[in-house]
């Protein structure tokens, strides 16, 4: 998501390099790459021309600060505007006091409700609430067996009658107040379409059940169409916020950078993932750092302390330990991935600034890590554990169980020992510095085996050492393990 504005924005701002001022003419010919990418982005049209006109109005006319580039004064300013278009927004919701709070999921089929209300009773649920999902939704089939398959997933209860919509959302209030349960979030039903039918029927839910906040789930894959169907649903039922969907998928933006100045209504939470867990609240300036290519540094940084949390004490110790006593292995190398694979590859890659360039275009970010999973896992214990063993014919041999080339694997060996030497200078770092080291690594192009941009050994020649001389380098290095031992 984002490549096309990322790309747009690039070549605008390599119009503005070297001028002494950012002057109307030099502007415009500048903004012109930006509005055309926003609109190949599928951002609404009237937005798009309005937030041109604020960035041109901010940027005419003013003066160069000393030793800064105005292209990069130029970024501050879209920057900003773009955290201005998608917010403020307040992740928090506001609960009652001394009743149930009733959150009324409402939107399109095929939006990702139904899913979108499970993630969010398990957001909730991690903040020490005690939600109730209700299955208000009897129009598609499956919808209350689905939710109740999520409720066991979760271990969160669900309220189910084959009734009318009505009444089982009014029942579930009852049932919460006797079950001691303080959110109800009701799944209404959606259609393919906006119709009277669907209006009239979550009007009438609004108006007997009275919820307390209207969540809008919206489809980003639709583009700027999300903005004009939250219009349609807030101008009918007056929405507290928007849920956006599938926003890890091949959506352009458009919805993001629309929905908020089209209704007034602003994003909340977004979707990242299929999977429960993946619900985020929705940050303007992460977004925009994002779009600007900057990467979301604060989102991963939050994201790696949610995978922290589910590692023993112990383990991170003796990760800690490895690291500074550069005694970190291949397999522990692996298990980095591993790590990495928790986070969700596709988003670190838009998180870390530098991380998209090591990716060919159109792939997979997870096939450069498989490819490396698959050299280390053709090796021996003992030949993670002592990489330094592996000569020619163990290199043919791993290269054959991975399906890469010896020269591939051997590229690869010199890269992990760069990395075993990074390792021991990372323990003693802050975790900024270790994101930015890793950020540069991604810029250098490290980690894909047999790609143009692997990180090259620092002063390597491009000699091929003799059979003798790798001899002599093996006997130095047995005895260095030997010494090692004996300590």
């Amino acid at each position: 998501m984002f490549d096309s504005i990322q790309r747009g924005l690039s070549d605008a701002l390599k119009k503005l390099r070297g001028r002494g001022r950012l002057t109307a003419d030099n502007i415009r010919e500048g903004l012109r790459e930006v509005r055309r990418a926003l609109l190949e982005a599928d951002v609404n049209f009237t937005v798009v021309t309005k937030f041109i006109q604020r960035v041109e109005e901010r940027s005419v006319g003013q003066d160069v600060l000393a030793r800064v580039d105005p292209s990069e004064q130029i970024v501050k300013i879209v920057f900003d505007e773009l955290v201005a278009l998608m917010g403020p927004v307040d992740p928090k919701i506001s609960f009652a006091k001394d009743r149930p709070t009733i959150l009324m999921m409402c939107g399109l089929q095929g939006a990702g409700k139904t899913t979108t209300t499970g993630k969010l009773g398990l957001t909730l649920q991690s903040q020490g609430r005690r939600p109730l999902l209700v299955a208000a939704d009897l129009q598609r089939p499956a919808a209350v067996d689905q939710l109740k398959i999520i409720g066991q997933q979760l271990g969160l209860p669900v309220y189910s009658e084959m009734t009318d919509p009505v009444q089982v959302c009014r029942n579930a209030v009852t049932f919460a107040k006797q079950n001691n349960l303080d959110t109800i979030i009701l799944d209404t039903a959606g259609r393919l379409q906006i119709d009277a039918a669907l209006m009239e029927e979550l009007q009438q839910i609004d108006r007997l059940v009275k919820p307390d906040q209207l969540f809008l789930v919206v489809d980003a894959m639709i583009g700027q169409e999300a903005a004009n169907v939250a219009k349609t649903f807030n101008d009918t039922l007056s929405l507290n916020a928007v849920i956006l969907t599938k926003l890890d998928g091949d959506a352009r933006g458009g919805a993001a950078l629309s929905i908020k100045e089209v209704t007034g209504v602003p994003i909340k939470f977004v979707g990242m993932g299929e999977k429960l867990d993946k619900l985020e609240p929705f940050e303007p300036e992460g977004m925009a750092s994002r779009i600007l290519g900057q990467g979301d540094l604060m989102g991963l940084v939050r994201k790696v302390a949610e995978i922290q949390t589910q590692i023993s004490k112990e383990e991170l110790e003796e990760q800690q330990r490895k690291m500074e006593e550069g005694a970190f292995t291949l397999d522990d190398f692996r298990k980095q991935f591993v790590q990495l694979q928790k986070l969700g590859m596709k988003n670190m890659v838009g998180m870390m600034p530098g991380m998209s360039e090591m990716i060919p275009a159109g792939e997979d970010p997870e096939v450069a890590l498989r490819r490396v999973q698959g050299m280390i896992d053709s090796m021996t214990k003992e030949e993670r554990r002592r990489p330094h063993i592996i000569d020619l014919s163990r290199r043919k041999r791993i290269a054959a169980g991975s399906g890469m080339q010896a020269h591939e694997v051997n590229q690869f060996l010199k890269q992990f020992e760069q990395v075993q030497a990074l390792m021991k200078q990372m323990a003693s770092m802050s975790v900024f510095q270790r994101i930015k080291m890793v950020t540069g690594l991604g810029k250098m192009g490290a980690f894909m085996p047999g790609g143009e941009n692997m990180l090259k050994t620092k002063g390597d020649t491009g000699h091929r050492k003799t059979a003798k001389e790798r001899a002599e380098e093996r006997k130095k290095k047995q005895k260095k393990d030997k010494r090692d031992k004996r300590k």
